[in-house]
C-alpha cells in the first residue's frame, strides 16, 4: 500500500465561532438523517432475517437478535480486565471464516447506505477462557453466540454451545467482548457466530462507496480498503496480520453489479427480498490461509480485459469507456510477465489461479496487494496509448511491480507485527524496481532507483524526527500511530536497506537466501530475526562471502537505529570515521551515538577494489593511503549501493573535481551525480565549505547525462529562488559560467526537439529532467531556447493539433507568454477553457499565463481568480502563487492580496487562509517585505495566528539572511573562476 500524506489546519476565535453555528446546524441534521438511517438500517435486517439462506452453521438467535437488537453496552466502566491491553489475547486462534456480506446498494439509489452481515469464525482454543476478544469497530453486533467444541474428525459438528452471557464493546482497544457462562476448554474447536451491520460511507477505508461517470452515465461501486485496521469496521475479526485464517467469502449484491473477491466465484444464485426485489448472492472459493488486513471485495459495474499466464487468469478491470480505449492493456502486458519473472527468481509458484487488478476512479491509498484482488487508484493503472513513455507509463509499471512483488512479501511471508511493516514494504519496494528493469529495460536500474528511492530519503533521514526501521513491537499501537508507519521510510529506507543487503551478500547468496526464507514461512509470519536467521544460514553454508560479524548484529546497526552514518575519509592516513549524519538545525539536539557496520565498496584510479568494513566508529585502511600524484585517487560506495553519505578531505574533493574534468566517464555516472549532491548537502550542514562543491561543476561541459545535470541544477538554482537570484550580482557570472557549460548538450537536445522529439521516448530520464534544462536555459537568456519557446508556441497557436511536446510543455508555454503579447496569454486562456484540456494541461495553462511580462495582463489574471465563472476557487492560491513567484509578479501579488484581503477571507473562510498565508511567505525576500508582512499579519490576523506566522517570518528572516552570505560567497568564486 502507499503511503499517505498527514494535513491539518488551525482554527481561530472567529472561525470558532462560526463553526459552533455550524456544528449546531449539523447536529440538527444528524438527528434527521440518524431516523432515516435507523429506518434503513431496520429495513436491511428485515430483508436479511427473510433472504438470508440458512447457514450450515448458524445457530439459535438470542433474545433480541432481530430487526432491532439491542445495543451491546459500552465498556467505559468495566473493572480493569484483558481488553485494557492493546493486543488481542492469545488464548483463542483463528481458522476459518465463514463471512457473509450485503452492501445495501442499487444502481440510483440515494443515501444514506447500509451493509449488513454475518460471520462465523472457527477457532482453536489455546488456554482456558471465558472472556472471547475480537475486534470491532463502527460495527453493531447482534446474535453472538458460540458452539462448540466441535467433534474431531470428517464433519467436525458440533458437541454443543456455550451460553454468552453478556455482548459489550471497548471502543477504546476496539474490542467486541463476550462474556461467556463457562470457560472454553484449551485443545478444543469453537464457532463463534456474530451477526453486524455498519454505515457504508464514501470515506475510501474500509468498505466505502465511491461515484465515478463511465460513459456519460453517473455510477456508484464498492470497494473495500483494510490495511492496516479497517477489517474490523467491515466484520468482527481477529485483526492482527499474524492471526491468519482461510475465509469462505458470500457477497450478496444487485443484479446489475458483478462482484470479486479474493478468489474465483464458484456459485451464483437469485434470491429475492420481502419486497420481490432480485439480489444476486455470490459465492467464492475458500482462500489460502491470510491476514484479514488482505480480505476484499469490490461491486462494480465495470468492464475487463483478461490473459493467463502459467494457469493464473489475470484480469484487468475499469471504467467501460476506459477498457474499450485500450487503457488497460499496458497493465495487462507487464503482469504476466511481472508474476513469470518473480516465480522464476524465488523458485515459488504464485499459488492462485486467478488475479484481478481493478482500477477505481476514487482510492486514497493508491494501489493494495490484496491477494487475488489487488486494487489500484484509475491513474495509477490506466495508461492511455497516445501518451509518449517517460513518467506515466514508467509510474505504472512500479507500482504494478510493487503490488506484485507483495504477493510473496506480504502476502505469503507476512510480518508478525505492524513494527515489522518494512519487512512488506522495504522489500516490495526494491522489488518494484527489479521488477520493471525487467519489464522495461530501458529503466536503467542503478541510476532508477538512486533518484527515485535513495537521494530522496536520505535527505529525508537527518531529522530529530526519523525513525528506526524496526521498533519493539509494544511501542506500535493504535490505528493512528499504525498509518504513520506508511511512509518513506518504510518504504524508501527499508529498499535502501535491501539494495545494500543484496550487494555486499552478491545477488546469488541474497536470492538463495530470499528463497529459503520465503519457503519456510509461507502462509506465515516473521519479524526480522526470522530473516536474519535464513540469510546466516546461507552465509554459513558457503566461502566465497565473510562478513565482519554476524548477520543480525550488521543488519540491526541499520534497522534499529534512526538516521544513517556519514564516513569522513582522510587519504592521507587512509583512516575512516563515521558519525550521524545530522542537518545543522539540529546539530544542539543530536545526543545518538550510534555505530553502524557499513560496507564500503570503492574503486581506485577507476579499478574496482575488495570490499571493506567499518565496524567501529573510527578505522585505519592501510589501502587506502594515496600518493601525492594528482593519478592516484580513490572513490567510495561505488554505484552508491550503501545508505551512507561520503566526506572526503578538501585536497581529495581537489583531485576528484580534476578527475572528471579530465574523463568524466572514470566515475560511474551515479557517482557523479552523488559526488555533486553529497558535497551540496555536507556544505549546507556545515561539513565542508560550500565552494569544495562549486569545484565539482567546472567539468560540465563534458557532462552527457541529463541525469546529473539536473540535480546540479537543482542544487545551483532552486526552482522557488529563480525570480530572486536575477536580482542580485550572481545573476550575469551565473550567466555566463552556466551558459558555456551547457551549450554543448543544449544543442544537442534543441536539434531534436526541432527534428523529431519522440527520438527521446527510449530514455527515461530525458523525458523527466529535460524540462529543468531548458528552463534554465530560457532562464538565462540564452536566445536560441526563447526563440525555441516563440517557435512552438506559435505553431501550437496556428494549429491547435500542433501539439508542444509534452516533456517541454511547460517551459515552452511559459516562455511562449512571456515572449509575446496579450495575443499568446489569450491563446493560453483559450487552452486552459478548451473541452479536451485535461488536469495537467490546465495546471501548465495556470502556470503559463503567470509568465507574461505585461503588468496589465497579470492584474487581469489575478482579478479572473476573484470571478468563480472564470476561475474555480480551488486555483485561487495557485494563481496567486505563480504570479508571486515571477520578477514583476511579486510585488503586484503583494498588493492584489492586502487590497483584497477582507473579500478573500469571507468568501473562502478558513479553507483558503492557510494555503495564502504560505503564498503570502514566498514574497519575503528582504526584511523590509518582512516586516512589512509582519505589519499585515498583526492587522488582519487573530492573535493566536499571528503568533504562528510570526515564528514563521522570524525563521524566513533568519533563511533570508543566510541567504545573501551564501549568494555572496557564490558570486565572489564566481568572479575567481568565470573564466576557468
Amino acid at each position: 500500500m502507499g503511503p499517505k500524506a498527514a494535513s491539518g489546519f488551525y482554527l481561530g476565535r472567529k472561525p470558532a465561532v462560526l463553526l459552533a453555528l455550524l456544528l449546531a446546524a449539523l447536529l440538527l441534521a444528524l438527528a434527521v438523517l440518524g431516523a432515516l438511517y435507523g429506518r434503513c438500517l431496520q429495513e436491511a435486517e428485515e430483508l436479511r432475517a427473510a433472504a438470508a439462506p440458512a447457514s450450515p452453521t448458524a445457530g439459535p438467535q438470542e433474545e433480541g437478535a432481530g430487526c432491532c437488537p439491542p445495543t451491546p453496552s459500552p465498556g467505559s466502566t468495566r473493572p480493569p480486565g484483558v481488553w485494557d491491553e492493546p493486543r488481542l489475547p492469545r488464548a483463542l486462534l483463528p481458522l476459518h471464516y465463514e463471512l457473509r456480506l450485503w452492501p445495501r446498494v442499487s444502481p440510483g439509489q440515494p443515501g444514506p447506505f447500509v451493509f449488513c452481515g454475518q460471520v462465523n469464525i472457527t477457532v482453536r482454543c489455546a488456554q482456558d477462557t471465558a472472556t472471547v476478544l475480537l475486534h470491532s469497530s463502527e460495527l453493531e453486533l447482534w446474535g453472538a453466540a458460540v458452539r462448540g467444541p466441535l467433534l474431531e474428525g470428517p464433519g467436525g459438528g458440533a458437541g454443543g454451545s456455550v451460553e454468552v452471557a453478556e455482548l459489550w464493546l471497548d471502543e477504546r482497544q476496539e474490542y467486541a467482548v463476550l462474556e461467556l457462562r463457562r470457560s472454553l476448554r484449551a485443545g478444543g474447536r469453537y464457532v463463534l457466530q456474530l451477526s453486524f451491520r455498519g454505515p457504508l460511507s464514501e470515506d475510501l477505508d474500509g468498505l466505502f462507496l465511491t461515484r465515478y461517470t463511465d460513459q456519460g452515465q453517473s455510477s456508484m461501486l464498492i470497494a473495500s480498503q483494510l490495511e492496516p485496521t479497517y477489517a474490523r469496521t467491515v466484520y468482527p475479526c481477529f485483526d492482527e496480520p499474524a492471526m491468519k485464517a482461510t475465509f469462505n467469502i458470500i457477497i450478496v449484491h444487485h443484479p446489475s453489479y458483478v462482484a470479486l473477491s479474493n478468489m474465483p466465484a464458484i456459485d451464483t444464485s437469485e434470491m429475492k427480498d420481502e419486497n420481490g426485489s432480485l439480489w444476486t448472492v455470490t459465492t467464492f472459493n475458500t482462500t489460502l490461509k491470510m491476514s484479514t488486513y488482505l480480505t476484499a471485495l469490490v461491486v462494480c459495474d465495470f468492464d475487463y480485459i483478461t490473459r493467463t499466464e502459467r494457469g493464473n487468469e489475470i484480469r484487468i478491470w475499469g471504467r467501460k469507456e476506459a477498457i474499450k480505449n485500450g487503457h488497460a492493456d499496458y497493465a495487462l502486458n507487464i503482469t504476466g510477465p511481472l508474476f513469470s519473472f518473480l516465480e522464476d527468481l524465488f523458485n515459488i509458484s504464485y499459488p492462485l489461479s486467478k488475479t484481478d487488478l481493478v482500477a477505481l476512479p476514487d482510492f486514497a491509498a493508491g494501489a493494495m496487494e490484496n491477494w487475488g484482488l489487488m486494487t489500484f487508484q484509475e491513474s495509477t493503472l490506466m495508461y492511455i496509448p497516445r501518451d509518449q513513455f517517460g513518467s506515466k507509463k514508467a509510474m505504472i509499471c512500479l507500482i504494478v511491480s510493487h503490488e506484485i512483488g507483495h504477493q510473496w512479501f506480504g502476502n505469503l511471508v507476512t510480518m508478525n507485527w505492524w513494527n515489522d511493516l518494512w519487512l512488506n514494504e522495504g522489500f516490495a519496494s526494491y522489488f518494484e524496481y527489479i521488477g520493471a528493469s525487467y519489464v522495461e529495460p530501458r529503466l536503467p536500474l542503478n541510476k532508477f532507483f538512486y533518484y527515485h528511492m535513495l537521494q530522496p530519503v536520505l535527505r529525508e533521514d537527518k531529522e530529530i524526527a526519523a525513525r528506526s526501521l524496526s521498533a519493539r513491537e509494544e511501542k506500535i499501537n493504535g490505528t493512528f500511530s499504525l498509518v504513520g508507519l506508511f511512509d518513506i521510510f518504510t518504504y524508501s529506507k527499508g529498499a535502501s536497506i535491501v539494495w545494500m543487503l543484496s550487494s555486499f551478500l552478491t545477488e546469488r547468496l541474497f536470492i538463495k537466501a530470499l528463497s529459503s526464507y520465503l519457503k519456510a514461512f509461507s502462509f506465515s509470519s516473521v519479524n526480522q530475526d526470522d530473516l536474519w536467521t535464513h540469510i546466516q544460514m546461507v552465509v554459513d553454508a558457503q566461502n566465497e562471502v565473510h562478513l565482519p560479524a554476524s548477520v543480525k548484529k550488521i543488519m540491526d546497526s541499520w534497522t534499529c537505529q534512526n538516521g544513517f552514518p556519514v564516513l569522513t575519509l582522510n587519504l592521507s592516513t587512509g583512516i575512516i570515521s563515521q558519525k550521524q549524519f545530522y542537518n545543522k538545525r539540529t546539530e544542539n539536539n543530536t545526543t545518538y551515538n550510534y555505530t553502524w557496520i557499513v560496507p564500503i565498496s570503492w574503486i581506485r584510479n577507476g579499478s574496482a577494489q575488495p570490499l571493506v568494513w567499518l565496524d567501529k566508529s573510527s578505522k585505519m585502511f592501510p589501502e587506502m593511503q594515496i600518493s601525492d600524484s594528482e593519478h592516484d585517487w580513490i572513490l567510495l560506495n561505488v554505484n552508491m549501493v550503501g545508505y551512507y553519505r561520503v566526506n572526503y578531505d578538501p585536497l581529495h574533493l581537489k583531485r576528484l573535481a580534476q578527475v572528471l574534468e579530465k574523463d568524466p566517464k572514470a566515475i560511474p555516472v551515479v557517482n557523479r551525480l552523488h559526488l555533486i549532491d553529497d558535497a551540496f548537502t555536507l556544505a549546507q550542514a556545515g561539513y565542508i565549505e560550500i565552494e569544495y562543491a562549486f569545484e565539482l561543476t567546472k567539468y560540465l561541459a563534458k557532462e552527457d547525462e541529463m541525469f546529473v545535470w539536473y540535480s546540479v541544477l537543482s542544487n545551483l538554482i532552486p526552482d522557488n529562488l529563480e525570480n530572486i537570484l536575477n536580482n542580485y550580482e550572481l545573476y550575469p557570472f551565473l550567466k555566463k559560467y552556466l551558459l558555456k557549460r551547457m551549450l554543448p548538450i543544449y544543442h544537442y537536445y534543441a536539434s531534436i526537439i526541432r527534428q523529431n522529439v519522440d527520438t527521446l521516448a527510449d530514455d527515461y530520464f530525458d523525458q523527466i529532467h529535460f524540462e529543468k534544462f531548458i528552463n534554465t536555459a530560457c532562464w538565462l537568456g540564452l536566445q536560441d531556447c526563447l526563440n525555441l519557446s516563440s517557435e512552438l508556441y506559435t505553431k501550437w497557436m496556428e494549429n491547435p493539433d500542433h501539439e508542444i511536446p509534452f516533456i517541454i510543455k511547460r517551459t515552452i508555454c511559459c516562455y511562449g507568454v512571456a515572449m509575446g503579447s496579450d495575443k499568446e496569454w489569450d491563446f493560453a486562456w483559450k487552452m486552459y477553457n478548451h473541452h479536451n484540456s485535461t488536469g495537467i494541461d490546465k495546471d501548465i495553462m495556470l502556470f503559463a499565463m503567470s509568465c507574461t511580462r505585461e503588468s496589465w495582463l497579470l492584474y487581469r489574471y489575478l482579478q479572473y481568480s476573484l470571478n468563480n465563472s472564470l476561475l474555480s476557487s480551488d486555483n485561487i492560491s495557485i494563481v496567486i502563487s505563480n504570479v508571486a513567484a515571477t520578477e514583476i509578479g511579486q510585488r503586484i501579488a503583494w498588493e492584489f492580496v492586502t487590497e483584497n484581503w477582507l473579500l478573500l477571507n469571507e468568501r473562502h473562510r478558513n479553507g483558503i487562509l492557510q494555503k495564502l498565508l504560505g503564498v503570502m511567505e514566498n514574497f519575503v525576500n528582504t526584511d523590509l517585505q518582512i516586516q512589512e508582512l509582519q505589519l499585515f499579519y498583526n492587522t488582519t490576523l487573530d492573535k493566536d495566528l499571528q503568533i504562528a506566522t510570526t515564528e514563521t517570518l522570524q525563521f524566513a528572516k533568519f533563511a533570508n539572511k543566510e541567504r545573501r552570505k551564501l549568494i555572496a560567497r557564490f558570486t565572489d568564486w564566481l568572479r575567481k573562476n568565470i573564466d576557468d
